[in-house]
């Protein structure tokens, strides 16, 4: 058990800076640039996080946020007739509705073996009502607002996909949760040990994906953490 939990903190954690330097050289010269980011390349996403945060504060939403747009992005380098000017709002908006719901029964809203699906409903329609002001605010065209908060109204309890823009979206939103900072999320949301939250989370993604690429992501990311948990991968954390 001691092993386990010390796997799930270590796997939490965003590592920035070196440990060491075995190599003992500089290496840096051979890197080449750094790409811009995302929210460089789009001023419109650093603008709409702005107003969107605020919302995102329940049950590490913008966290899950911020990831899933990720996720999407990449998605969208496999999808070129997507229009990512709809799929990337549209995931960083999605789940700002859950601010309008009691905190407490958030988790009643999605537990496995429950649900409440007046709740999901609800953090749906006030996230399309909240994302329509804020994409006013910045001046977003009608027929891309419409389209943006079509797809927010309907992301978790709408099964089928309306769009390709609404099946990237649906996709990245899903693949969160076999992430590193997914799994960490729905261990302590249920009380789940990691293996029972990866299989919780395998169950809940796999056979719902609509896209060819974001299957092949969930299966490198189950990859990594079906790894993570052989004995003899946790065995090398034990002390000798």
């Amino acid at each position: 058990m001691a092993v386990s939990m010390r796997l799930c903190k270590h796997d939490g954690m965003t590592k920035l800076q070196p440990a060491s330097n075995l190599y003992g050289q500089d290496v840096s010269a051979f890197l080449g640039p750094s790409p811009t980011t995302l929210f460089e390349q789009r001023p419109l996403l650093s603008a709409l996080w702005e107003d969107a945060k605020q919302y995102l504060k329940v049950r590490s939403n913008d966290a899950h946020t911020l990831i899933a747009l990720s996720l999407a992005n990449a998605l969208l380098s496999h999808q070129p007739d997507a229009n990512a000017d709809i799929v990337l709002p549209a995931i960083l908006l999605h789940d700002i509705g859950w601010s309008s719901v009691d905190p407490s029964l958030v988790l009643s809203a999605i537990a496995p073996g429950g649900g409440n699906k007046e709740l999901v409903l609800q953090h749906e329609k006030e996230g399309a009502r909240l994302a329509e002001d804020i994409l006013v605010k910045h001046a977003v065209a009608l027929e891309t607002r419409e389209r943006i908060t079509f797809i927010i109204d309907g992301h978790d309890s709408r099964k089928e996909s309306t769009s390709l823009e609404d099946s990237l979206v649906k996709d990245a939103d899903k693949l969160w949760r076999l992430t590193p900072h997914g799994i960490n999320t729905v261990m302590d949301w249920f009380g789940l040990t990691r293996v029972q939250a990866v299989d919780l989370c395998e169950s809940r993604v796999v056979s719902h994906l609509f896209t060819d690429a974001a299957r092949i992501m969930a299966t490198g990311l189950l990859a990594v953490e079906r790894a993570n948990l052989f004995e003899q991968r946790l065995a090398l954390d034990s002390p000798s």
